[in-house]
């Protein structure tokens, strides 16, 4: 058994799971959603991702599961990240050489289906990479960060030892995909503005080519 002061401490895995049942849900619900897999994958891929997450709160070989865990969230991400762009490109060459093959509806659902998982995956992809990941962030292991939070500048307004968990990475990954632009926190090094600019570029042509297109359609 190791010192229980020098075991690392994990962070609360929670928020992931149930950030990521809920967009599951939602793209199960959405009619007539262009899918990329058959229906049963998805549920398949988040099986897979969230059962090292729930090992890690029972198991005592907690290194071994983290190790694990990052291997699967990375791969899970990648399939996530091909579903997006796969479904965005098969939604704008749609309309444009096939514009009376999907309707308003159709359009609608696909592209609030391909905005949901591009919010998820760059969540995920947000907490991963910020700091070394989540227990490096949680003990200290590395002073280097790639986005400030205003909780950093404001240390008599947060509980002591605070550090930014999944929800503030969800957050922050809602923003960019709405607003297209850092909002609270700021980016420091090359490869979060690249993340984030990546995000903005999918949920913007998302919302203005696939979504206003939809609208059109429901409105004529």
């Amino acid at each position: 058994m190791g010192d229980p002061a020098t075991e690392t401490r994990i962070e609360p895995r929670w928020p992931v799971v149930l950030t990521i049942a809920a967009v599951l849900l939602l793209l199960s619900f959405l009619p007539g959603r262009v899918r990329v897999f058959p229906p049963w994958v998805p549920y398949l891929f988040v099986a897979a991702v969230i059962l090292p997450m729930a090992a890690l709160t029972v198991s005592a070989a907690k290194a071994w599961w983290l190790r694990i865990e990052r291997v699967v969230t990375l791969l899970f991400m990648a399939i996530v990240g091909f579903n997006v762009i796969f479904a965005l490109q098969h939604l704008l060459s749609t309309m444009v050489q096939h514009s009376g093959e999907l309707t308003g509806l159709q359009l609608l659902s696909s592209s609030i289906g391909v905005w949901a998982a591009n919010l998820l995956l760059f969540s995920l992809a947000y907490w991963r990479t910020d700091g070394g990941g989540p227990e490096a962030r949680l003990n200290h292991a590395s002073k280097k960060c790639d986005w400030l939070f205003p909780q950093a500048g404001a240390p008599e307004h947060v509980p002591p030892d605070w550090h930014p968990a999944f929800v503030d990475y969800l957050f922050l990954s809602f923003c960019t995909a709405t607003a297209f632009s850092p909002t609270d926190a700021q980016p420091l090094t090359s490869r979060a503005k690249l993340l984030m600019m990546g995000e903005s570029v999918v949920s913007l042509v998302t919302i203005i080519a696939v979504a206003s297109r939809a609208i059109n359609i429901l409105g004529s």
